[in-house]
């Protein structure tokens, strides 16, 4: 038996990258073998097995919050409070493992002794980057304090396993700066991705301009800054496409971009922004664009990258950390610098240039597909190779 620590995405609509790789990696390992689902209950005071309201909210694949903050309804926190009080705490069951795929806050990590209590095997946590470290100023405060203390904790467990090279190089190298050399083994495994269905539609608006797509959520580190510039410097000079955006906008490091999102769409400019959309609504958007643009300083993975080429969808990115390691294997134009100029002279180049356009596009359906089973059955033949540390 498997435990899943799902304490945050089970009590969230949110489908960004930690919640899409919780949500598919659950379902998958869940249709392998015997794996629970758990969660820290705040209000219990105590680990125990998600319920049912829980579960189906970790099983919302399509649907997307507004939100990724955690909600815990009013009737949970009475009823995990009226449980502590009569001694109900009840205990989870002894398994043969732990697996945590969040990034989990500093107070699910002081309970992570009383989780490790019940498992006779190897305690295995997914990493999936240390983006705040490196850029502090384009990171929430939050995160970049939390930072620190979960790297340290992340030595508790008897393997990492690192969403990219990068990531568990980032990972490694922290560690070795802090002189440590007991450290858990830190193995890259590459995420899987959600099948897709290769676009036949138009790869144009209705009125067949072309369109441009980029997704992600809106933050600092996403750079949309940039992109925007760029498409603004060519719609000054008469280059005619549309640019769509989708995305959650995080609150905290969102708000120059959404600033400059409507200073365009006051002015005129074929720009959409969609905010949060189903899964539906997404590959519709994949169906509808020419090509997309992935314009993020950083990532621990960058699975907007991927899932552009699993499409069939060419797309600009970054050629550095693991964006790079996306972008290799074709289908992609990979920049050394994600700045306006270079953003605007690569879809330029693309709009203009269909028969770049085209061989970009065979490029990317030539690629292999991973799926969320195939993450799966890698994870696990690495855990089962795990031995329990001291």
């Amino acid at each position: 038996m498997l435990l899943f620590d799902a304490t945050h995405t089970s009590h969230t609509r949110a489908q960004t990258g930690i919640q899409q790789v919780c949500r598919a990696l659950f379902a998958e390992l869940s249709a392998k073998g015997d794996v629970r689902a758990v969660c820290h209950d705040p209000y219990l005071q105590a680990w125990r097995e998600l319920n049912a309201a829980e579960k189906n909210n970790l099983s919302a694949r399509d649907e997307a919050g507004s939100s990724r903050g955690a909600q815990w309804p009013l009737s949970a926190r009475l009823g995990g409070r009226l449980r502590r009080f009569a001694g109900h705490s009840r205990q989870l069951p002894t398994a043969d493992a732990v697996l945590c795929p969040e990034l989990f806050s500093t107070k699910i990590g002081a309970q992570l002794p009383a989780l490790f209590a019940t498992v006779l095997g190897p305690r295995v946590a997914i990493f999936h980057d240390a983006i705040g470290l490196k850029y502090p100023e384009l990171t929430p405060p939050a995160t970049v304090a939390r930072l620190p203390a979960y790297l340290r904790e992340l030595l508790a467990f008897d393997g990492v396993a690192a969403v990219s090279e990068d990531s568990a190089a980032s990972l490694r190298d922290y560690w070795r700066w802090l002189g440590l050399t007991d450290t858990p083994p830190v193995h890259a495994i590459p995420l899987g991705r959600h099948a897709p269905i290769i676009a036949t539609a138009a790869n144009s608006s209705a009125g067949g301009i072309a369109r441009v797509l980029c997704v992600g959520t809106v933050e600092g580190r996403k750079n949309h800054g940039a992109l925007l510039e760029a498409c603004e410097s060519l719609w000054a000079v008469g280059v005619k496409f549309e640019l769509e955006l989708i995305g959650l906008a995080r609150p905290d490091t969102a708000g120059a971009t959404l600033a400059r999102i409507a200073a365009l769409q006051k002015a005129g400019r074929p720009l959409h922004y969609h905010g949060v959309v189903s899964r539906t609504a997404l590959q519709a958007a994949y169906a509808r664009c020419a090509f997309t643009v992935y314009p993020s300083l950083l990532e621990g993975f960058g699975l907007p990258v991927l899932e552009s080429i699993d499409h069939g969808k060419p797309c600009i990115c970054s050629s550095g950390g693991a964006l790079g390691e996306s972008a290799t294997g074709g289908g992609c134009i990979a920049l050394e610098t994600v700045d306006a100029p270079s953003l605007a002279a690569a879809v330029r180049r693309l709009l203009q240039d269909p028969t770049e356009l085209a061989a970009l596009s065979v490029a990317a359906r030539a690629r292999p597909f991973r799926s969320w089973s195939d993450y799966a059955a890698d994870l696990t033949d690495w855990m089962n190779c795990l031995r329990r540390r001291g």
